[in-house]
């Protein structure tokens, strides 16, 4: 099939990877946001969606929006069979749904209809669930409520962060995606609609979000650090400002601490909780380079009257 291949992040590319080696199909062209500033310099750059394209030769889209009439006549002339489409990050007009003869085919990394929306590999750590996985649906206008063609499943280990789990479901849902699009070519495919129970909803985590409440119980603050690993990053305050926090450990056997109370010794740093402390990772503080936690009580110099969790 002729592909137009709509993404952006990081997490797109081994979907794109997957779809350029195919023998089956010919990405035509690719779709992506426009390019932006990152980095230390702030200076402008493609998405690696953008990047990897280029590598390969392929046309790359940038519309501000999809629903810019320019962007619509082009998609129109290039005439794809089906779009698929990997955390491209903007909504998609029925205008542009309804010009690929096969839709656009959506991965996404939940087991739907559990967690639609933007996060659903962060809600899913977020909240203590022990299976998650990725699913290739049909888009339609309501937000990830199309009828799905496939899914594949992951076990969510104890330790994990939302980066890692999100990098094997980028993996493995690839070869998802990559069959799915085989199976529509075939004729063989078809999509169920989703059912009526189970829905949940991911919204985006913001940086407040990732504010650490250290008078919730360790496993809920365990979950949130690793859920807002890597972005938007965990945070507490301290002395007035800022810190990010790295995943912790639970250390039910330490003895009891206050929340927010800090015993450091030479190889650990302990941090109360609602229930048992946990024990602190690496943190950046404010302005500063990431360290471990011992570092760090080395160089603030802790007293009696610290805590985490006041100001910012």
């Amino acid at each position: 099939m002729r592909l137009v291949f709509a993404g952006t992040p990081d997490t797109a590319l081994p979907s794109l990877r997957a779809l350029l080696d195919s023998p089956r199909h010919d990405v035509v062209a690719v779709v992506t946001r426009p390019d932006a500033q990152s980095g230390r310099g702030r200076k402008v750059h493609p998405s690696p969606v953008a990047e990897l394209a280029e590598e390969a030769g392929v046309e790359v889209l940038r519309p501000p929006k999809a629903g810019d009439p320019e962007f619509l006549e082009r998609l129109r002339l290039i005439d794809p069979d089906c779009c698929p489409v990997v955390a491209y990050g903007a909504l998609l007009p029925q205008a542009a749904l309804d010009i690929p003869r096969h839709g656009w085919v959506n991965l996404h990394f939940s087991l739907l209809p559990a967690w639609r929306g933007a996060a659903p590999v962060q809600h899913a750590v977020l909240h203590g669930d022990a299976i998650t996985g990725a699913a290739t649906f049909r888009i339609v206008r309501e937000l990830d409520a199309g009828p799905v063609y496939g899914v594949v499943t992951e076990e969510i280990r104890p330790a994990d962060t939302s980066g890692e789990l999100l990098a094997r479901l980028a993996e493995s849902g690839a070869g998802l995606l990559a069959a799915t699009l085989d199976g529509i070519e075939d004729g063989k495919l078809e999509a169920a609609p989703q059912p009526v129970d189970g829905v949940s909803l991911a919204p985006k985590i913001g940086v407040d979000d990732a504010r650490v409440d250290w008078s919730a119980p360790a496993m809920r603050v365990d979950r949130l650090i690793r859920a807002c690993t890597p972005a938007p990053g965990a945070w507490t305050g301290f002395r007035g400002q800022r810190i990010k926090l790295g995943p912790v450990r639970p250390a039910p056997g330490a003895a009891a601490l206050a929340p927010g109370r800090i015993s450091a010794s030479k190889t650990s740093v302990l941090v109360g909780t609602a229930t048992h402390p946990v024990e602190l990772g690496e943190v950046r503080p404010q302005g500063k380079r990431l360290m471990s936690a011992e570092e760090w009580a080395r160089g603030v110099r802790l007293t009696d009257d610290d805590r985490l969790g006041e100001g910012s």
